[in-house]
């Protein structure tokens, strides 16, 4: 028996289910790794075997019709079982990939990753990784879009279409020069004069200012100050501190260092919980398959066995 014409090649369906995860035509096609035209061509040829209108265009995006919405429901499990089906084939052949793209944010990339990779290397000996550094945000658009399998966030929010598993914890701290009015202040500091004082920061993307931001406005209800000086670089923001530009605030794990070294100090926030979760992410519906699930399960027990994250703030 021969599979239906219509529904023969399953890759239209993946396609559709990426339009409505993501609201566009054209957020599908970069997922997909294709040109928006030729993606909307794609789910036009689709509309026309089927005899159905898949999708409402508009200039705020693109979403399913209901006849839309049912085809999508329907074809979910068949993309799953696609997926699924070539990750059996795959580890029936003994495949291994011996290159693997790695998305990281810099925290994880600078002072977890290398551990991880070592564990990596150790059972897979002829595995190379290329590793990407970059902020949470261009580490979630690089696994949306298919430029690295997996990848290592900081920030609080996970964009639709993937899915995330806990691979570590830390604490923001906030630290200043040895100098510093703040550094004398032994009962910490308020959320409102954090929120309200221009710091040395990360730019916008970062995971480490994003989690800030909404732990901040969840005791303050207001914004952070707009930055004293932003910089691309955790090195340069510590080295900022110490040379009492301003205070910062930094994952728990980045000034270790320094707080040993004494170059800069920490300064306790009252009332608010610092406490994060460092997340691996990977799309949504596609398992992670070969020496990208072998990275998977050494990040996922590393959080198990991590003892918990130092420095709670109280409140």
């Amino acid at each position: 028996m021969t599979l239906p014409s219509r529904v023969s090649d399953l890759a239209p369906f993946d396609l559709l289910l990426s339009v409505a995860r993501l609201g566009s035509v054209g957020a599908a096609a970069r997922a997909h790794g294709i040109s928006q035209p030729t993606a909307s061509a794609r789910i036009s040829g689709m509309e026309r075997r089927l005899g159905i209108a898949l999708i409402k265009r508009s200039a705020r995006g693109s979403r399913l019709t209901d006849e839309g919405a049912l085809v999508a429901d329907w074809a979910r499990a068949a993309v799953e079982a696609a997926w699924s089906l070539d990750a059996g084939i795959t580890s029936l052949r003994g495949v291994r990939d011996d290159r693997l793209p790695v998305a990281a944010s810099l925290t994880v990339a600078e002072y977890l990753l290398p551990r991880w990779l070592a564990a990596l290397r150790a059972s897979a000996p002829d595995t190379s990784v290329a590793l990407t550094a970059g902020n949470s945000g261009d580490v979630a658009a690089a696994v949306l879009s298919g430029a690295a399998p997996i990848g290592f966030i900081e920030s609080p929010d996970v964009p639709e279409g993937l899915r995330s598993r806990a691979v570590g914890h830390d604490t923001l701290t906030v630290i200043v020069a040895p100098g510093h009015p703040w550094a004398r202040r032994r009962s910490g500091i308020t959320p409102e004069e954090l929120a309200a004082t221009p710091l040395v920061s990360r730019e916008r993307g970062s995971g480490t200012r994003r989690h800030l931001e909404l732990a901040l406005r969840s005791r303050t209800g207001r914004p952070l100050a707009e930055p004293l000086l932003e910089l691309s670089s955790t090195t340069a923001i510590k080295a900022a501190v110490a040379e009492r530009v301003g205070p910062a605030v930094l994952s728990s794990l980045a000034v270790a260092g320094e707080l040993a070294g004494r170059t800069v100090v920490s300064v306790p926030v009252v009332d608010v919980d610092l406490h994060r979760t460092l997340r691996l992410v990977h799309p949504s519906g596609r398992a992670l398959t070969g020496v990208a699930a072998r990275l998977a399960e050494i990040a996922a027990r590393s959080a198990r066995h991590a003892p918990p994250a130092n420095g709670s703030a109280p409140g």
